[in-house]
């Protein structure tokens, strides 16, 4: 039961700011403003919803440092899609054509803030976290994994490629974020800076949902499996590299620091380490 009031809390609020952010389209500073607040307010709903729901003090979103780890999750997420653009522009694939929209950037700002939250809340926060409880680390970070691709597929550019390249490099990735640090604040900061990359910054299609107005005015050619197609550069193989060599890294930190969870190991024999935001 808890689970699921989890997820209708969360769900709820994700669901009132999209709504808000499609009503005023075309206003940047609308869209920045209910972007923030829908963002803010997701993080208040989950603390509370656990409260009730778990009696604890939700540790994995806990103040104490909670911004110098989002901002250790953005140099990652920055760090990662810059990356996969440079490879593609090296090969031809990624064109600078001049300056793009500030205002639109800063529309995305809020935008892209908002998605990162509300997700990260639903599928690490509530998903990943009690899926663990019941079946351990590996199986939850399969599970959830997929089910975040599969979400991907209701976007309007979607292809099955596409969101199977989503749960490997975002879906994996960020479940092994979760588990390495065993806080939320950094898979925030990865998700929301990949995604502000890749929108407000190159100006490129974000999953499968169209082109972006950001800094850069930017142009994509080339084969599919180097640009990632209508999809976006998420669809490039570039991409799922990327995500592959991260959630290696993040895995093998989580094994490190004694936080993988075995199967079907109940709460209470969780390493106290696994609780406590690194």
């Amino acid at each position: 039961m808890r689970f699921v009031k989890q997820l209708l809390a969360v769900a709820a609020v994700g669901l009132i700011g999209g709504q808000g952010v499609a009503a005023v389209q075309g206003s940047f500073l609308l869209t920045l403003v209910i972007g923030a607040v829908t963002a803010v307010l997701a993080v208040v709903v989950y603390r509370w919803v656990v409260r009730r729901t778990e009696y604890r003090d939700p540790a994995e979103l806990g103040r104490d440092g909670w911004g110098g780890k989002v901002g250790r999750g953005m140099l990652i997420g920055f760090a990662m899609f810059a990356a996969v653009i440079a490879n593609i522009a090296f090969l031809g694939g990624y064109h600078v054509e001049g300056w793009g929209s500030p205002t639109g950037a800063l529309g995305l700002l809020g935008f892209m803030a908002a998605a990162a939250v509300t997700e990260e809340l639903l599928f690490r926060g509530v998903l990943f976290r009690i899926i663990e409880e019941r079946t351990g680390t590996w199986i939850a970070l399969a599970l959830t994994g997929v089910v975040f691709g599969a979400m991907h597929l209701a976007n309007p550019d979607a292809t099955f490629w596409g969101a199977t390249a989503i749960a490997i490099e975002a879906g994996f990735m960020l479940a092994a974020c979760y588990a390495a640090t065993r806080n939320l604040w950094v898979p925030i900061g990865l998700h929301f800076a990949w995604n502000f990359a890749a929108g407000g910054i190159f100006s490129v299609v974000v999953s499968g949902n169209g082109e972006s107005k950001g800094l850069l005015e930017a142009s994509m050619s080339g084969p599919a499996a180097l640009s990632g197609g209508d999809f976006g550069p998420e669809g490039s193989l570039y991409a799922v590299l990327a995500g592959v060599v991260l959630t290696v890294v993040f895995l093998l930190l989580a094994k490190r620091r004694g936080h993988i969870v075995g199967r079907r190991r109940r709460t209470a024999e969780v390493p106290a380490s696994a609780t406590v935001a690194q």
